[in-house]
């Protein structure tokens, strides 16, 4: 037997809870979130605000991987195994699926256009207008009648390409897509089949996106009832080896091992078959799962996106201080962009703030070069508002918390484990590492400027253990008003 399609993959149990905890959500988001993503232009260097439809949609399963290693056959196994697939499907060994393809819960099977739906008031895919009409051209949503889908959203992706194929007839950035999908996503699923396991470069790039969503991530091996045993093993370490040059972290993503499909296991496989079975049922149960905690990952979620709005408010503020009121501003701009990374570390140090919150200094740099390309320079940027930054830290002190409390003291569902985890998060960074303070090197340079910038949040060295050496050597900037 090759096992059954997703059985009890269905409608949470906790809608009165979940949709109290949604409107709640919305509310925090305009009055603590908003005003400060606005006040410091967040869209401008991170995702676009938030709409009611972003924070209350449906849990989003992202599917991505190489052409034919069987996405679509995974999504027609889950939805029931139908004969005609699901709206707008096509299945082959060719790379068959040319576009990203949401699969929603409706009345009947219907596709509609990627412009209409990005422009639709119920449906959460608002901010992908900022990709163009070039990716939209190759966006679609299949709606079908699912009990599975009532309670999810299914992403069906193009298949990553490899050679000179991934270097043309791309119009739009397949990376930075896929990016926006997994910031929503609850669950990222990639695949390999087991006969394709190579990872090129469009894929490693794709898959570098995801950094700092390692938690949702599952590795699928699928095809594996086309291997031996013994084969089968030496493919799987194979995969490991090849993951761990990409993904570069000591933990091990999980990886279900199993065939995907309606068909019987191969003769290959065959002795394999209560792995697979076992393997099967414990991705399903990870997806029946979904539902349940995908509230308390929108928490998740937005706590970061908190973190991470913050830490962007300071360094505006601190790299707006540093600028001269007058003269030599372009000169002062430059040096301040090559030595982001000291920025950083001057705000981490004066505000108590783990790098890790802080987001990749290279890119950040790169945002910033482009926000001032427009004719501003860094002094346009938004002074300190102390009042906003409050306004952030008494929500994550106070109001989130207490949204999360009851959920966790009255459900015996699987809440109580997941606002713990959920707890736990509050104290995690936001980002992976930026930059490391016990490695950046104390030049007089780095020094100088870290205390510039100390200087610039108003606090002295004595304060601090940033050593005033190399100071001389730099313009001291007039503090703005």
């Amino acid at each position: 037997s090759s096992g059954g399609p997703a059985r009890g993959v269905g409608r949470s149990q906790h809608q009165e809870n979940v949709e109290y905890l949604y409107a709640s959500l919305k509310q925090v988001y305009k009055k603590a979130f908003l005003p400060l993503e606005e006040y410091y232009s967040f869209p401008d260097f991170f995702s676009p605000t938030m709409s009611d439809n972003d924070i209350d949609a449906k849990p989003f399963v992202l599917l991505l991987g190489q052409y034919s290693v069987g996405k679509t056959s995974f999504i027609n196994h889950l939805l029931g195994d139908r004969p005609q697939g699901y709206p707008g499907s096509n299945v082959g060994p060719e790379p068959t699926t040319d576009r990203f393809m949401a699969i929603m819960h409706g009345k009947e099977d219907r596709v509609l256009p990627g412009n209409a739906v990005a422009v639709s008031p119920g449906k959460p895919f608002r901010g992908l207008q900022i990709f163009g009409n070039a990716f939209l051209q190759k966006f679609q949503c299949a709606e079908m009648r699912s009990d599975i889908l009532e309670s999810m959203t299914l992403i069906d992706t193009p298949g990553v390409l490899s050679g000179e194929k991934q270097r043309i007839g791309r119009n739009y950035d397949m990376s930075n897509v896929c990016k926006w999908f997994a910031e929503r996503s609850d669950l990222i699923l990639i695949l390999f089949d087991a006969h394709k396991l190579d990872i090129s470069d469009e894929l490693k790039t794709v898959i570098e996106g995801l950094r700092g969503h390692d938690d949702k991530i599952r590795i699928v091996l699928n095809k594996a009832d086309q291997v031996n045993p013994q084969q089968l093993m030496r493919v799987y370490g194979a995969l490991m080896w090849s993951l761990g040059k990409v993904f570069k972290t000591p933990e091990v993503t999980r990886v279900y091992i199993s065939s995907f499909w309606k068909r019987e296991y191969a003769a290959n496989g065959a002795q394999s078959q209560i792995l697979f079975d076992r393997e099967k049922d414990d991705l399903f149960r990870d997806l029946r799962d979904i539902p349940k905690n995908a509230a308390v990952r929108r928490v998740n979620e937005l706590v970061k996106r908190a973190r991470t709005a913050k830490v962007h408010s300071l360094v505006c503020a601190c790299l707006r201080k540093m600028m001269p009121a007058m003269f030599g501003k372009d000169k002062k701009q430059k040096e301040l962009l090559a030595n982001l990374e000291i920025i950083f570390q001057a705000v981490a140090q004066e505000h108590g703030i783990s790098p890790g919150d802080f987001p990749d200094a290279e890119i950040y740099r790169e945002k910033l070069v482009r926000w001032t390309g427009t004719g501003r320079n860094l002094s346009a940027l938004p002074k300190l508002n102390k009042d906003l930054v409050k306004r952030l830290d008494d929500c994550l002190a106070n109001d989130i918390p207490a949204l999360l409390r009851p959920l966790a003291m009255g459900n015996e569902n699987g809440w109580e484990r997941e606002s713990t985890h959920m707890v736990q998060a509050f104290d995690q960074p936001a980002h992976s590492s930026a930059f490391d303070v016990s490695t950046q090197e104390e030049s007089e340079d780095a020094l100088a400027w870290a205390s510039l910038a100390r200087q610039a949040a108003g606090k002295s060295d004595e304060d601090g253990d940033v050593s005033w050496e190399g100071v001389k050597s730099y313009h001291r900037p007039a503090r703005q008003p």
